[in-house]
């Protein structure tokens, strides 16, 4: 066992704690970052075969390295953590692997004690906690074991082969349960999917993609307050090369849409009868994108192609006007589920009172009430865009700033 001690200690490797590692170097200020396995792991390990970004490489990167695919293609996951890694060793930041904190606290003269996995000690002034938003897979308990269906979580899909032969249920409409329902009917899997209120947006609208218009729109820097403080729920997809999720399109291909799994009995999963009206809310988001950029695109006297072809919202499927008020499991051969629903918070390591009731950071822009203590890569840290690659790089520039004001505070002291 070993002990040391930093000025700044960072933990988690991803994208946050790399961002935060090149900020803090700006000011030229010692520090430590630590991640539990190697840099970008969840991106490595987390994530299914065919995953690619969401967001163009043009766009989602840090503003001095480029990706190496084209710009307006979608890197798969490999590619993203190559790129994180990458930039981790452009900018010399100071990343030990393999190290997981299994305890973080306060002392008593205000300085953090880090205890990892190994017996390890680190004592750090100050501590960024990068551990970004996607800790504990959630399963609801909805559906029971003894159900007799393969369970997993979208972090523990692959691919089609690793599925049981017979049909799967989606539940989750987000960008990682459409996907991953477009990847497993294209496979010949027959294939459900349970989807929810979400964000619709058009992949590509007169000749931008979607993350241009939200940044001319200034959706991307919508405050927490306006965002919830919560990850966007966005059925959008970079995926054979970027398309615009339509769920219609998606039930004449073979994919069966159901409303919001709300329980289980008897074999028979239950659904909201509200499907309908959660199409068609999408739809409203969808058209109303459209309609803001129309607006701006007046507006600013832009020369942009002119699309009136999108604004055509086809006819709803079966599925969606007769939709089905129950599935029964083993009568439609249904052998697996596949749980798109998010994450939740993994603090249990952290021994400082800092989490609120339903167990996220306290904090204002990432800078907690705890002197020294601070957050980054959270959705809606400070704004829509902090979760992201390109956002979360300037959060962590905030906070770097904080923490060196907060040192020259103390050495003038």
């Amino acid at each position: 066992m070993s002990s040391e001690t930093v000025e700044t200690l960072v933990i988690g490797g991803g994208q946050a704690g790399i961002a935060t590692s090149e900020h803090l170097s700006r000011h030229g200020l010692s520090h430590l970052v630590v991640e539990r396995a190697r840099i970008a792991e969840r991106w490595r390990a987390e994530r299914w075969d065919s995953l690619v970004a969401n967001g163009p490489a043009w766009h989602d990167r840090f503003p001095n390295q480029t990706f190496d695919s084209a710009p307006d293609g979608f890197p798969g996951k490999e590619e993203v953590a190559d790129y994180l890694a990458r930039y981790a060793g452009a900018i010399d930041a100071p990343i030990r692997t393999g190290v997981a904190v299994a305890r973080l606290s306060r002392r008593a003269d205000g300085q953090f004690l880090a205890e990892t996995a190994d017996g390890d000690t680190i004592v750090a002034a100050n501590v960024v906690i990068a551990t970004g938003p996607f800790q504990n897979p959630v399963i609801p308990p909805l559906i029971p074991a003894e159900a007799g269906v393969m369970q997993i979580h979208s972090a523990n899909y692959k691919n089609p082969a690793q599925l049981p032969e017979g049909g799967v249920l989606v539940i989750g409409a987000g960008s990682s349960g459409v996907q991953i329902a477009d990847e497993l009917n294209r496979a010949g899997k027959p294939t459900w999917l349970a989807v929810g209120p979400h964000s619709r947006p058009p992949r590509r609208y007169r000749g931008r993609d979607f993350v241009w218009w939200l940044g001319v729109l200034g959706k991307w820097d919508q405050p927490p307050a306006q965002t919830n403080g919560t990850h966007v729920t966005i059925a959008v997809s970079g995926a054979h090369g970027g398309h615009t999720v339509d769920f219609r399109e998606l039930a004449k291909a073979g994919v069966t849409l159901v409303g919001r799994a709300t329980g289980h009995a008897d074999g028979k999963v239950t659904f909201s009868d509200d499907l309908k009206q959660i199409i068609a809310a999408g739809d409203d988001d969808y058209l109303n994108t459209l309609r803001e950029s129309d607006a701006y695109v007046a507006h600013e006297g832009l020369d942009l192609p002119q699309e009136p072809e999108a604004y055509a919202i086809g006819p709803d499927p079966a599925c969606v006007t007769h939709p089905l008020a129950s599935l029964d499991l083993k009568a439609a051969g249904i052998t697996s589920v596949i749980w798109a629903t998010g994450y939740a918070f993994d603090y249990g390591w952290l021994d400082i009172d800092v989490l609120g009731p339903d167990g996220a950071p306290k904090h204002v822009r990432g800078v907690t009430e705890v002197p020294g203590l601070h957050f980054v890569g959270l959705p809606g840290l400070w704004r829509r865009a902090s979760a992201f690659i390109w956002g979360v790089w300037h959060d962590a520039a905030y906070l770097a700033d904080h923490i060196a004001a907060r040192k020259a505070s103390r050495d003038a002291a």
